[in-house]
């Protein structure tokens, strides 16, 4: 079809970046965890719950990449494509529910209560959010490679091509990435502060401001996925395409109606009303208008096409 989707069903790829992202968050979440019980740092306790967030994510991520590459079946005509959207919204709510909220809880419950001192100094805090920054920064630099070179076939920028993208782990990813950059910022700051200053409170305000992060990229990514799962329109550039690229099948004079949704990431639904070229009988017309649909769906793009006869008095389409 076009460039326009064709850059959204790179499946391969889309899971390179998951794999990546899911090894990366494993392992920090890991010394994350060791580094928190060991300082009481209320920033790198919500570090900590960021990466297990993220790490559950990518195992969500790609339970979603698996079931909405499955290929259509008499129990769905239209395929699997729309539980992708599913599983990442499973995703988004686990990063706001596990992250999120753990991190605010934190950080407002030390800043109200006194908080534990550790029992090293902070360099332990600061080396694990060194090593955090390279993992983070490996898996960035994937998720922005994608990004970028999908961004760059299509004239965007590239996250105006996250917002809009219809591929939801491709987002996720490269948001959480982006994310969990801004974080160990945020921490490294507080935890400066906190050295600085002797005042633990900038420690649990940046769990809090880590956590107000998360927050906002998960119900971000939720809105993202419902509105997909709703029936998100397809971009009047998009749905030109596709109106002229049925225009061009030899069979179509014109078209009428046309409906096309999405039903999975770079995965449509087509209905459409046409006028297929000549004047044959109407048992002829049926079994033209079957192998016109069979043509359609060849595209790998296309799902499912339903055609119809356009009644003669309804006026045409143009690109």
């Amino acid at each position: 079809m076009s460039s326009q989707e064709k850059e959204s069903s790179g499946g391969g790829e889309s899971l390179l970046t998951v794999v990546v992202a899911l090894v990366a968050n494993g392992l920090l979440a890991l010394a994350k965890s060791v580094a928190a019980g060991l300082t009481g740092s209320a920033a790198m306790v919500a570090e900590a719950a960021h990466s297990w967030a993220d790490t559950g994510n990518e195992v969500f991520l790609l339970v979603a990449e698996r079931k909405g590459a499955r290929p259509r079946d008499d129990e769905h005509p239209r395929g699997y494509g729309r539980s992708t959207y599913i599983w990442s919204l499973v995703a988004a709510f686990g990063l706001f529910s596990a992250g999120a909220m753990v991190s605010i809880w934190h950080g407002v419950t030390d800043l109200l209560h006194e908080p534990r001192e550790g029992s090293t100094t902070f360099i332990v805090n600061y080396v694990v959010l060194g090593i955090s920054l390279l993992l983070e920064g490996t898996s960035f630099i994937q998720a922005t490679r994608q990004v970028r070179g999908a961004a760059r076939r299509l004239d965007l920028h590239p996250l105006r091509y996250v917002d809009r993208t219809s591929n939801p782990t491709v987002r996720a990813v490269f948001l959480e990435d982006l994310a969990a950059l801004i974080g160990i910022v945020l921490a490294t700051v507080g935890i400066a502060l906190h050295q600085v200053t002797g005042n633990p409170a900038y420690d649990a305000i940046a769990s809090i401001a880590i956590g107000v992060l998360l927050a906002v990229v998960a119900v971000f990514l939720m809105r993202r996925n419902m509105e997909y799962l709703l029936g998100e329109a397809l971009s009047p550039g998009l749905r030109a395409q596709v109106l002229g690229r049925m225009l061009d099948h030899p069979e179509i004079e014109r078209i009428t109606y046309l409906h096309v949704e999405y039903v999975g990431p770079a995965r449509l639904f087509v209905v459409a009303a046409v006028d297929l070229v000549g004047d044959d009988k109407e048992s002829h017309l049926a079994v033209r208008l079957r192998q016109v649909e069979a043509d359609i769906e060849t595209d790998d793009l296309i799902e499912d096409a339903i055609l119809t006869l356009a009644p003669p008095d309804d006026p045409a389409l143009h690109v």
